[in-house]
């Protein structure tokens, strides 16, 4: 992935006496649809707070706005005008934001995917810090999983992204699942290509019965999707199960899991894991991903 690149920084149109010693100003959005309980806000706003910036983060709800996808080239260059450090991307726009972009990093190019643009020069820079998130959240919650044989339910933008992080972290066979079987297909080439033969499109009944995990990387179980997104028999209490939903924390196929007595991580740790490496791309500044994910903890028990 490439060297994160620091964001210009948002100065006041009349400065005052003391300029110098006033907290950098920064903002940045996150672009989506449903995204009005986001914890994103409070995320980057308090670790912002910790490095002495003031940072403000606009939720920019496509459902909100009765918009869609083709708004975003005017709400990328509105974010160009006004100053923005840059944008998180997520559904459904991770992929449809990367013809509107200038360039993309190694890792965003490589997924194709993006979920955090940022600002340069003018520029938009697309880059991708799911997967990365992912990985961390999910060896921090499951450090021993067998990777022997893994399922991942959904070839999406998220998708895409945990494909390449599975498999750097050792996967040795990937099942993918879609509902559109040809995008599972074409991200098992991908994958492939860069891997080697290690992955391949499947049903998700054949390939359940000898998977070791289950990823799951779709929408659904949010709060504006609630629901299981596969039959809860498929799974088995030898398997663990690895979520991307965090709102809520505990989704429908959480509850089914830990019944079963599956070992389970929530969609909490890439949620966090992700916000640290896009705070780091917007200021230029590493985060505490421990005191991120702490916070991210409370914010969540009280809601």
């Amino acid at each position: 992935m490439s060297t994160p690149l620091l964001s210009p920084q948002v100065t006041p149109t009349t400065a005052p006496a003391m300029s110098s010693t006033s907290p950098r100003k920064v903002l940045i959005g996150l672009i989506g649809a449903g995204i009005q309980k986001s914890l994103s806000p409070a995320l980057h706003e308090e670790e912002a707070r910790h490095h002495g910036m003031r940072l403000h983060y606009q939720l920019i709800d496509l459902d909100h706005a009765a918009s869609s996808v083709e708004q975003l080239p005017t709400l990328l260059l509105a974010a160009r005008i006004m100053g923005y450090a840059g944008c998180n991307v997520t559904y459904p726009c991770k992929q449809a934001v990367i013809p509107h972009l200038d360039r993309l990093s190694e890792e965003a190019h490589a997924m194709g995917a993006v979920n955090t643009v940022v600002v340069q020069d003018g520029q938009l820079v697309g880059h991708n810090t799911d997967g990365s998130g992912w990985a961390w959240g999910f060896t921090r919650a499951l450090p021993d999983a067998d990777l022997g044989h893994v399922v991942l339910l959904g070839a999406g933008g998220a998708g895409a992204a945990i494909a390449h992080a599975v498999l750097r972290l050792g996967a040795q066979h990937l099942s993918i699942v879609d509902a559109q079987p040809e995008r599972a297909a074409q991200l098992a080439a991908d994958v492939n290509t860069l891997y080697g033969p290690r992955a391949e499109a499947a049903e998700i009944r054949s390939a359940m019965v000898q998977a070791s995990g289950l990823i799951h990387a779709t929408p659904t179980g949010m709060d504006k999707l609630p629901g299981l997104p596969l039959d809860v028999a498929l799974l088995r209490p030898a398997m663990w199960v690895s979520e991307v939903v965090y709102f809520p924390l505990d989704t429908a196929l959480v509850q089914a899991a830990r019944a079963l007595g599956c070992r389970v991580s929530d969609g909490g740790g890439m949620a966090v894991g992700q916000a640290v490496g896009a705070f780091e791309l917007f200021t230029g500044d590493a985060p505490d991903a421990a005191r991120m994910d702490a916070h991210f903890r409370r914010l969540v028990s009280t809601r």
